[in-house]
């Protein structure tokens, strides 16, 4: 069932014990007695592609943060602009020892010599393949398969390493993030050098989301797309290799999605914030690419002094050949929005009823393009009106949404995010749009180290960087960390991804210093989080907090200085 496209997922914030679920055709299993994961006969589920089910519960899409990549020869500068080998070196000697970083991603390649010590030895602890299902998984866990650091070093030495570890990283992603974070000392730290390369490994391979998922969220075949709930699995996993005030661990997400709310309302960011909030954990998210996409629009519609409506026409451009998208708006409490849509043809969709539970499918005379509307006046997880699209082969052109008041306007505020560039299959964008609240989803997830992306070779802003701040104004990133031109294990990347794993590097640095060295044994992310801040670089011409910047740029030295009060 947990595998099966003939089952569909469904995550709860409550334990499914406590329901009557004999009369259905399904498993469940806890994630920490705090969530339930369903997997429910689709046969139990009407119409799954044409209506809109609670927002809450179906699984979120998450993707890649797409990187470009280039060849070139290791260098350490993203490293040093951080502060990162400066404090690697005595009298800190600072080197993740005694941490483990967990990367929830493609996996990894256990082969190359950046993941081994100086013995030849895997420096994984362990790796779950979600993908596998030949082997035993992890306890607790009822799919996939785990390698544990006997297994992989009995590998090493086979001639067929594959036959005993079969797991591979076919994208590449995780293994650079892996690199980057915590690659080994190569000729000394001159052939390739990684953040913590004292750190031990922990990998996740997630599995990639069910069919009918893609299909009904529209994701073009072929690229990856991960769910929720294997996400949250991932997490409960890596949090099980903790052991508080000895073996801190700190995970990685190079993952991103433009849906949800952008406040961190989602399971997903919840969990996160749980975990982030216990000692010997850290939780590092990376804020996505989606920052010159135009995929975001924010509007305010105008007070205009008693009852009526008031309007703004929201326009999309859609390239030929679309398959579809999926589209959200976020209305601000207590406004009360509504929209009606036209096509590039003219046809015209009149405003959703307000109040109904259930979705609405239009069907166009001239055009082939379907569209299902379904609005929710407070998304449960929100508290925020929530109107989300579905359009289904779209005519090519300029697609109109006029977004109404539906009484008095108090502060008219309202948001609208396309998908992520690598979720949809064509150019679909605004024609006016914003580059703020561009963060990508669950780097705005409360009490986790939210970072942006920059250059370190001339200290620019990274244009494709997500931005802040957060939806309800909190202040996301927390600050940037070095993402463009890195070195990689395979070469030189940009993308946010990378800027997660440096940031990642740099907080088991500090982990090693304030948990495994007994300097400040209650640490968690909040407070590496301010640490960081406090020692990061700023320049006095920006003010601070920074809807590119957050707080600063990266900087171990300055963290340190500011321990001792320099």
């Amino acid at each position: 069932m947990i595998l099966s496209n003939d089952y569909y997922d469904a995550i709860t914030d409550y334990s499914v014990r406590r329901m009557s679920v004999e009369d259905y055709d399904l498993c469940y299993t806890d994630i920490e007695n705090l969530y339930s994961v369903l997997y429910i006969n689709r046969a139990d589920v009407p119409n799954p592609l044409e209506d809109f089910y609670d927002y809450q519960y179906i699984p979120k899409l998450y993707g890649l943060m797409q990187r470009t990549s280039v060849t070139g020869t290791f260098d350490p500068t993203s490293l040093i602009a951080s502060g990162i080998t400066q404090v690697q070196r005595e009298p800190l000697a600072l080197t993740g020892r005694g941490c483990v970083i967990c990367l929830i991603d493609t996996g990894i390649n256990y082969l190359n010599e950046a993941f081994l010590d100086e013995n030849g030895d895997s420096r994984i602890l362990a790796i779950w393949d979600q993908t596998i299902q030949d082997g035993e998984p992890p306890e607790g866990f009822l799919y996939g398969t785990e390698y544990t650091r006997e297994d992989i070093n009995r590998a090493l030495r086979a001639e067929d390493p594959f036959t005993i570890v079969p797991t591979q990283d076919e994208n590449g992603h995780g293994s650079v993030m892996a690199g980057v974070a915590a690659g080994s000392r190569i000729n000394g730290g001159l052939a390739y050098l990684g953040a913590a390369p004292d750190a031990d490994l922990v990998v996740v391979k997630l599995k990639e989301c069910k069919q009918y998922l893609r299909d009904f969220y529209l994701v073009p075949q072929g690229v990856p797309a991960y769910q929720e709930n294997d996400i949250m699995f991932a997490l409960a996993y890596a949090n099980s290799f903790a052991q508080v005030f000895r073996r801190p661990v700190i995970i990685c997400l190079g993952l991103g999605t433009n849906m949800g709310d952008h406040t961190g309302s989602s399971f997903l960011s919840r969990y996160l914030s749980t975990i982030a909030v216990r000692r010997s954990r850290a939780v590092v998210v990376g804020g996505g690419n989606e920052g010159n996409a135009a995929h975001h629009f924010q509007g305010m519609l105008r007070r205009r002094g008693g009852a009526g409506e008031s309007s703004a026409d929201v326009e999309i451009r859609v390239g030929e050949g679309s398959r579809g998208f999926y589209l959200e708006m976020w209305g601000n409490v207590p406004d009360v929005f509504n929209i009606s849509v036209r096509s590039p043809g003219g046809e015209s969709i009149p405003p959703m009823p307000l109040g109904l539970n259930q979705s609405i499918t239009y069907s166009f005379i001239y055009e082939r393009t379907r569209v299902t509307v379904d609005s929710t006046l407070v998304e449960p997880a929100s508290g925020e009106q929530l109107i989300r699209f579905r359009i289904v082969m779209p005519t090519p052109g300029i697609w109109t949404f006029r977004v109404t008041s539906v009484g008095e306007v108090h502060n008219g505020n309202f948001n609208l995010w396309l998908p992520i560039t690598a979720f949809l299959d064509t150019q679909v964008y605004f024609l006016t749009s914003s580059p703020y609240i561009t963060l990508t989803e669950p780097s705005m997830a409360q009490n986790i180290i939210s970072v942006s992306t920059y250059n370190a070779d001339n200290n620019s802003f990274y244009t494709e960087s997500g931005r802040g701040f957060a939806r309800d104004g909190a202040v996301r990133p927390d600050f940037a960390a070095p993402g463009v031109n890195v070195s990689t294990i395979y070469g030189k990347d940009t993308g946010s991804s990378l800027a997660a794993a440096i940031a990642a590097g740099a907080t088991a640095q500090f982990m090693q210093w304030a948990v495994v060295e007994r300097n400040n044994e209650n640490a968690e992310s909040r407070e590496v989080k301010n640490y960081f801040i406090r020692g990061a670089s700023r320049e006095a011409d920006l003010t601070y907090p920074n809807r590119e910047w957050g707080y600063g740029r990266l900087n171990m030295v300055g963290t340190f200085d500011a321990l001792i009060g320099v």
